[in-house]
């Protein structure tokens, strides 16, 4: 597992979409259930993957609405 910086990493591109197993606190307060929305004003921006229940997912990597996107082996589409 490598570990980097994820405040360094650059943003996913406008309209990228995130894996659907992607949640955070944000989702449960507003009742969104697009893991793709930012809920940046609700929560502390905490994320965690649905699969794992873990801040890991299951290619052993940490989950972060910025790099859950397509380029991952265990993304899921949302639809």
């Amino acid at each position: 597992m490598a570990i980097e910086n994820l405040h360094t990493l650059p943003d996913a591109e406008a309209g990228q979409a995130s894996c659907r197993h992607l949640r955070s606190k944000g989702m449960f307060i507003t009742g969104c259930a697009n893991p793709a929305v930012e809920d940046g004003q609700v929560g502390d921006g905490h994320c965690w993957c649905n699969l794992t229940q873990h801040v890991l997912g299951p290619d052993d990597d940490f989950v972060e609405r910025r790099i859950c996107t397509s380029g991952r082996s265990c993304f899921v589409a949302t639809i």
